[in-house]
């Protein structure tokens, strides 16, 4: 009975303390080969970890909701909106300032696309993301500053490969959209700027938690130089488990509002947390989401105007969130088959790593690849 209850104690824990090792980017910090076959889907589904993620998950996600239904929850929303007034009567001030600022940061560590992991040599990309962030500062050229984000990401296509480029597709999509939205003097154009955001973020969080489960391998180096991250819960437990914690808080943003807005504070301490052990580049590289995260959590908008008739039935929960796992998982393990074949690409064209060896950090050099089960043919 005592190690069955540990056991719980243990699961309920790695739930809120997983994120962290899953918001630090793993491409940011170590070598990876996008080509590489994914490992197959039967595997998670196999794995005890996965299910008891899901479990808790669910029924946290379910509890939420049912207090949100009550006069309780709806005195959790007004104190939310009380604290977070002066923040969302200037939402577009936020986040133009912080678009700005962050834009104005990747140009100042150079030599990157839109963000840490996508190197480039030609430094007028440096130059062009400047621009972006002075054109954020009117709305008569933010639709161009909008277009360069667009164009920036194109661009990188001639560098990394499609796939690659997929972890940034929703995020920049969405904050380009925003620019126009907000720009655009048509109010019911404009109204949806800061829903296009959480759908992006949301999107986005979704389609990278799935890494945890196709590459666990590319986490163990980081687990390996850092196993403080795991808060004492073995690596093969905390990494799936990571998966579903990223994954369903993302998904969460897609919910009702007393749902999104705790899973927006969840998420934002966690990203927080993630700084400490990753540095400036996490911090930099997770500015433009950690915003929209800030904006979501004080976001005083009671609608919700996708399927609101499913969403405030809490028996939908496991249904909905068994669907978007399905549908998520489909595309990625799916796409990737398209692009490389049912075996992967892992020769040395498809390998791709933005760091040097360091004999203090062995996860960043080329020898760690093989270390954490990764073959090169």
């Amino acid at each position: 009975m005592a190690k069955t209850v540990g056991r719980a104690i243990a699961a309920a824990t790695a739930m809120f303390a997983a994120p962290a090792i899953a918001e630090a980017h793993v491409k940011w910090f170590a070598p990876y080969i996008v080509g590489a076959a994914p490992r197959p889907v039967s595997a998670t589904l196999q794995d005890v970890w996965f299910w008891t993620a899901i479990v808790l998950v669910t029924v946290f996600f379910a509890a939420t909701r049912a207090i949100e239904r009550t006069q309780f929850g709806a005195a959790i929303l007004a104190g939310l909106d009380r604290v977070f007034d002066p923040l969302w009567a200037r939402a577009d001030d936020f986040m133009r300032v912080t678009t700005g600022a962050f834009f104005v940061a990747i140009f100042a560590v150079g030599g990157v696309y839109l963000t840490p992991d996508l190197k480039t040599p030609a430094e007028w990309v440096s130059w062009a993301q400047l621009l972006i962030a002075a054109g954020i500062f009117s709305r008569k050229t933010m639709p161009i500053s909008a277009a360069g984000i667009v164009g920036l990401w194109a661009l990188a296509l001639r560098d990394y490969d499609l796939f690659h480029l997929l972890d940034y597709l929703a995020l920049g999509l969405a904050v380009a959209a925003y620019l126009v939205l907000n720009a655009s003097d048509r109010e019911e154009w404009r109204k949806h700027r800061f829903e296009v955001l959480r759908w992006g973020v949301a999107i986005a969080l979704m389609w990278s938690s799935l890494e945890k489960f196709a590459y666990p391998e590319w986490f163990y180096p980081l687990v390996a130089e850092k196993p403080f991250l795991t808060f004492g819960i073995p690596r093969d437990a905390f990494i799936p488990m990571a998966g579903v914690a990223e994954f369903t808080l993302g998904f969460a943003f897609l919910w009702t509002p007393l749902v999104r807005r705790l899973s927006a504070i969840s998420l934002f301490v966690i990203f927080n947390a993630a700084v400490y052990p990753f540095g400036r580049i996490d911090m930099v590289g997770h500015a433009l989401i950690m915003a929209i995260i800030v904006l979501i959590a004080a976001d005083h908008t009671k609608e919700v105007h996708f399927a609101p008739a499913l969403k405030r039935r809490v028996a939908a929960i496991p249904a909905t969130l068994a669907a978007a796992l399905v549908l998520f998982v489909a595309g990625y393990w799916g796409f990737h088959i398209a692009l490389y074949g049912s075996a992967g690409r892992t020769g040395t064209p498809a390998m791709t790593t933005t760091h040097t060896h360091d004999p203090e950090r062995p996860h960043m050099g080329p020898g760690a690849l093989m270390e954490s089960g990764v073959k090169l043919q």
